[in-house]
């Protein structure tokens, strides 16, 4: 059904989603692609991030993983620890993953995701940055349109599309533009938790052989305690520790709505880790003074559709999810890929408005129960990491106790083999390429 007119794809928000949207259509053979970013330069920045191999099977096809290897570290165990002793509750080793799932599980640095994606995207002559450009006003028939508002100050302007795809995080303006227009409302919501992250050379544990181990390990810590926990791992080839925490919001009504972040309180991190061992104690007091940053975490319910017309939501958009399953930008970056299945060139047409529709659907349909069911697992998996004294507990850590002898499950699902056997054996691709195939069988059967 190629379109003799190359179909407008505008893409908002050049995040995980955003990026990984734009490149899985232009390999997909789209020749129009515009993506709006309200930030005026994309100097990525972050902490560290896991890459599962579901994420990375999906970069590769890509063409960027090898780019995101070169700088990574390979996960060989995970370590759960009791916060407060330091002894070790379970132990798992990693190194099953990469028979089973064709790739190891890796972590590195968000900014070298983000940028060996954006070097994709600049490989692609269909790719087009609109940086400085806030989206608003969106309207979705005839043709999704919306305003952009230039960060230089130019007059704004208008812009018509063919498919719009709201990549926009959990602030989405697409989202609720569209939520709006279908009559309903479905407003961001406070999990009561906020979450530190925070970056220490090797230079600044040096002089500590317990943290010096640390950093030098192939190994994923989370340590545990009642309401929080700390999770950390090396990256940039062990030169940089990522430590990650998880606790209470204690400082709700401080974070900009704009933002969801504040500066933080060194004295008040402490606090809330006061009762965990000495040498997390050290470890935390090696941030320096006024570079606590403290982010909110948010999400919002399930929505009764991702999909209006010609319009479709992306990643956080649309399935903001807890960072207690390390899934949530590997699920845009599914997102993406199932994307460039539906959205084929040869199986829509710019002047048949229904058959894009009919492909957001499929995409919808492959994406949405899969993605909803982890963010919800992402959720039970931090609430059973963060019990505090109590029967619920006990059982738990007689679980952990029970991996010595390698029996049952592993209390923390991120480290679980039937959890990882959905998760991480789980290829987009190919359900998205089944999923069209059906539905064309159907089309044929009812004509």
């Amino acid at each position: 059904m190629t379109s003799e007119t190359p179909v407008r794809i505008a893409i908002v928000g050049a995040g995980m989603g955003g990026l990984a949207s734009a490149l899985a259509l232009a390999k997909a053979g789209h020749k129009d692609i515009t993506v709006y970013e309200n930030a005026p330069g994309l100097g990525f920045v972050g902490a560290g991030i896991q890459l599962a191999p579901n994420m990375a099977r999906i970069l590769d096809r890509l063409g960027c993983w090898k780019q995101i290897a070169a700088e990574a570290v390979q996960c060989a165990n995970t370590s759960i620890r009791d916060g407060a002793t330091n002894k070790e509750l379970g132990y798992v080793a990693l190194d099953y993953v990469k028979e089973t799932y064709g790739y190891p599980h890796m972590v590195g640095h968000r900014a070298s995701l983000a940028g060996a994606m954006y070097d994709g995207c600049l490989k692609e002559k269909s790719i087009t940055f609109k940086l400085g450009s806030t989206v608003s006003d969106v309207t979705f028939s005839p043709k999704p349109a919306f305003k952009v508002t230039l960060a230089t100050g130019d007059e704004p302007y208008r812009v018509e599309c063919d498919i719009l795809l709201g990549c926009d995080g959990i602030k989405s303006n697409t989202r609720v533009a569209m939520l709006k227009e279908l009559g309903e409302t479905v407003g961001v919501e406070n999990t009561g938790q906020a979450a530190y992250r925070i970056l220490l050379t090797r230079d600044q544990m040096k002089d500590d052989p317990e943290l010096l181990a640390l950093i030098d390990s192939d190994t994923v810590t989370r340590w545990i305690g009642a309401k929080r926990h700390i999770i950390a791992y090396s990256i940039d080839s062990k030169n940089i520790y990522n430590i990650s925490t998880a606790q209470p919001d204690n400082n709700f009504a401080m974070a900009p709505s704009a933002t969801y972040t504040t500066t933080g309180s060194k004295s008040e991190m402490m606090k809330v880790y006061d009762d965990f061992c000495p040498m997390i104690h050290r470890m935390l007091n090696l941030v320096p003074e006024g570079e606590v940053c403290e982010w909110k975490l948010r999400v919002h319910e399930p929505l009764s559709t991702w999909v209006h017309g010609a319009t479709a939501l992306v990643g956080d958009a649309c399935h903001p999810t807890l960072p207690h399953l390390a899934q949530g930008a590997a699920q845009a970056i599914e997102d993406a890929a199932v994307l460039g299945v539906t959205l084929a060139p040869s199986r829509i047409s710019s002047s048949d408005p229904s058959s894009i529709n009919n492909a957001l659907k499929i995409y919808e349909s492959v994406r949405k129960d899969r993605a909803e069911a982890l963010v919800n697992l992402a959720a039970e998996n931090g609430r059973s990491m963060h019990l505090g004294a109590g029967s619920a507990k006990e059982e738990r850590d007689k679980m952990f106790a029970a991996l010595k002898t390698g029996k049952g499950p592993v209390p923390d699902k991120w480290a679980d083999a039937d959890v990882q056997r959905m998760i991480y054996g789980h290829d987009c691709v190919e359900e998205a390429e089944k999923a069209c195939k059906e539905q064309g069988i159907r089309a044929k059967l009812s004509t």
